[in-house]
């Protein structure tokens, strides 16, 4: 099975910018608001009717970026799986349920900045 989602907002990654609450006697770590506010964008996208995806698979994502500034790989992936999950695209991002990124990376587009993914469960291993 292969899904393909496209989220048509510039990727934010989700520790850039992070926030310090403080909760009393100790402090909390929060995301940034951008993040706060792109992850609750994102679930216009990603209402689903299915049951989540608790199966082995490869996701991979590109993320097209607004501009030439560098980004982090890992903490827009990191962003990604977690928008995934929070919207019962996937039932978790652990390694049981995402095998691999192969092939995700960040590339340029001023004009239409965005992230496509594509799901493609794989089949069992046999051992």
């Amino acid at each position: 099975m292969e899904i393909n989602i496209t989220l048509p907002l510039n990727p934010v990654t989700k520790k850039n910018s992070q926030r310090i609450v403080k909760c009393g006697s100790f402090s909390k770590i929060m995301p940034s608001k951008s993040y706060v506010k792109y992850e609750k964008e994102c679930g216009l996208y990603l209402e689903k009717d299915d049951a989540p995806i608790a199966e082995r698979c490869e996701v991979t994502c590109l993320f097209y970026m607004r501009t030439r500034r560098r980004v982090d790989l890992t903490n827009l992936l990191e962003a990604a799986d977690d928008v995934l999950v929070k919207y019962g695209v996937l039932a978790d991002d652990n390694s049981n349920i995402i095998v691999s990124h192969d092939g995700s990376r960040v590339m340029y587009d001023p004009k239409y900045p965005r992230t496509e993914i594509i799901i493609k469960t794989l089949e069992e291993e046999r051992e």
